[in-house]
């Protein structure tokens, strides 16, 4: 789509502190945020992102402990997947509203929805109603993410945003590190406050949503911009009911078997309802959630599936790094957690980078094309491994995985919003998200289900290499090793190979065992990791090549907002040559009041 040329004075945020202003703009009255309400307004967008990242990994530190307390411990996945299945779906369904009724309040209702869902989340009795009440905040927890980027991208151009995003980041840097430390904090305290500890893991939300939303209500006051659009509620169910399937299937596949009954009718679901929202899309056309017409966009068409893929290989391999540190090296969770500073730190220290060199050359593709190839590295580099290997080469390794991420994060989102028309900027961000959180859910299940169904073949096959050698023939003829109770998860393996395997479903035992009993353990464990990560690796070699195919369009100089109303004047101004009311060309533009990004 040609981009009107704007009329441009001084960037937002450059030295005089001048904002943009267009032809349209100096019409209307609007006036863009100067750099200190746009950092402003990032704080409050930004806390609302904390809340999100957080929760991912506070949640996963302490699950064990949720889970031993309320007694069900066997049920935790669900807890996982009640969360998962309503974040995924209402993704798009922020973005698409957002577009139609306006970021900020759709923003606000998703921390509330966020909120509500923690809040009683921090009162539940049973793993079950756990479950629901993890379902309620990931309603909420849908729009953190996709809205806080989309608002961004409506206050500045593409070059300016690139440069902000890098805060973005920051923040899964700082959850990364704090989630882990908080959630073995609480988990490990008996009461806080005269609460059970790990209550406090969803009750700690509470104040920090509410200072998120006492900030964008003061700061963030955009132009209304309602749009007389009917909302996809077809397309919406039919969304809804070919993901759960699916998504349900992917996490629970593992325990219920991918061949099963009951996995088959999660497919067949999947594909009907994959089937009819396809149809229900057709038929709304512009009114879709997600409409068709994006994927004739070859941006939006090829970074969608870069983001599948990008998803897989991130949360899929990444996934099973810090079970290695935990079980091969003997670390805790929040030893895990701090571990994979490094990883953070080539993400933020990558994205520092994309975004400076975006926003001073508005050249984007070499960010894709560079990342993915340091995700495969990275990924093959983790795949060598081995249970002698020192902190220093997991260090130095997953660090090169996170600079892959950080080149690739915001540079693909940047192409996105640049290359849609503006009135699709909130559907496209979120899609984009969306694309990969699907990838994310994929990835884990697939790579999780490649770890634990080839472990056991790995850690016979360690045992029966160790059999040959000294050390072990002479732990086994030590009576010392084998009069100890520690030991007999290991002695009775061996003494009844072909009825019994080593289990891993409680892997503590691993820590008591003599070292020379343990090795084999842990080598079979690090060789399933590896054959985890160099399939990962053979996945992002996809995302790779897809990346060279992704045009590099002429970053707009102006931001979403300004780019919108360019062309709602233009379709006004053509509205008056043709002698049509403006309301029937542009009813939206001629229903908004001029006004101020930051004081309405």
């Amino acid at each position: 789509m040609n981009q009107p040329e704007p009329v441009r004075t001084v960037a937002p945020g450059a030295p005089g502190g001048a904002p943009v202003r267009t032809s349209a703009q100096a019409d209307s009255g609007f006036v863009p945020p100067t750099r200190r309400q746009i950092l402003a307004i990032l704080g409050g967008l930004m806390m609302g992102m904390f809340l999100a990242a957080l929760d991912q990994t506070i949640v996963a530190t302490a699950i064990r402990t949720i889970g031993d307390d309320l007694h069900g411990l066997t049920l935790q996945a669900w807890v996982t997947t009640a969360y998962l299945i309503t974040s995924t779906i209402s993704t798009p369904l922020y973005g698409k509203l957002s577009d139609i009724y306006g970021r900020k309040p759709l923003y606000l209702t998703s921390i509330g929805l966020f909120l509500a869902g923690s809040l009683l989340s921090g009162t539940a009795t049973s793993m079950y109603q756990l479950a629901g009440y993890r379902a309620l905040q990931g309603l909420g927890g849908g729009g953190l993410m996709s809205l806080a980027i989309t608002i961004l991208g409506d206050l500045l151009s593409p070059r300016e945003r690139a440069r902000y995003q890098a805060m973005f980041l920051a923040v899964f840097g700082v959850s990364s590190v704090a989630g882990p430390i908080i959630g073995g904090f609480f988990a490990d305290s008996a009461t806080v406050f005269g609460i059970t500890g790990w209550r406090w893991i969803f009750l700690v939300n509470v104040p920090l949503g509410i200072a998120g939303m006492v900030v964008i209500s003061r700061v963030l006051h955009l132009p209304r911009h309602h749009v007389d659009h009917r909302i996809d509620w077809q397309g919406a169910v039919a969304l809804a009911g070919g993901l759960i399937p699916l998504l349900v299937i992917a996490e629970q596949g593992r325990d219920w078997g991918w061949s099963s009954a009951v996995a088959f009718l999660c497919y067949g679901l999947g594909v009907v309802g994959i089937a009819l929202f396809i149809l229900a899309e057709r038929a709304a056309k512009d009114e879709a959630l997600l409409p068709l017409r994006l994927f004739r966009n070859a941006t939006f068409s090829r970074t969608a599936m870069i983001n599948v893929v990008l998803g897989m290989g991130m949360f899929g391999g990444i996934a099973t790094l810090p079970l290695w540190l935990q079980i091969v090296k003997g670390m805790t969770p929040t030893q895990a957690g701090l571990a994979l500073l490094p990883f953070t730190g080539g993400i933020m220290v990558a994205s520092v980078i994309a975004g400076q060199t975006v926003g001073h050359t508005g050249r984007y593709k070499v960010f894709p094309v560079t990342g993915t190839a340091f995700l495969v590295a990275g990924a093959y580099l983790l795949s060598q491994l081995e249970p002698s290997s020192l902190y220093s080469d997991v260090a130095w390794r997953s660090a090169v995985f996170g600079f892959g991420l950080g080149f690739c994060f915001q540079p693909l989102v940047l192409a996105v919003q640049n290359a849609v028309p503006p009135r699709d900027m909130g559907t496209a961000t979120s899609s984009s998200l969306f694309f990969r959180q699907m990838g994310g859910t994929l990835g884990t299940a697939v790579f999780l289900s490649i770890l634990f169904s080839t472990v056991g073949t790995k850690i016979g096959a360690a045992f029966q290499a160790a059999a040959k050698t000294p050390e072990f023939q002479a732990a086994l003829a030590d009576k010392a090793v084998t009069g100890n109770p520690a030991n007999a998860p290991v002695l009775d393996a061996l003494a009844n190979p072909s009825s019994a395997n080593i289990s891993l479903n409680d892997s503590s035992f691993i820590a008591h065992l003599d070292p020379r009993l343990a090795a084999p353990i842990l080598q079979g464990f690090s060789d399933s990791v590896a054959l985890v990560m160099l399939t990962a690796a053979a996945v992002l070699v996809v995302g790779f090549l897809l990346s060279w195919f992704v045009p590099e369009l002429p970053l707009r100089m102006v931001s979403g907002i300004q780019s919108r109303m360019e062309e709602d004047a233009e379709a006004l101004a053509e509205a008056a040559i043709g002698g049509l009311p403006p309301e029937d060309v542009a009813g939206d533009a001629a229903d908004d009041p001029p006004g101020d990004a930051t004081r309405g």
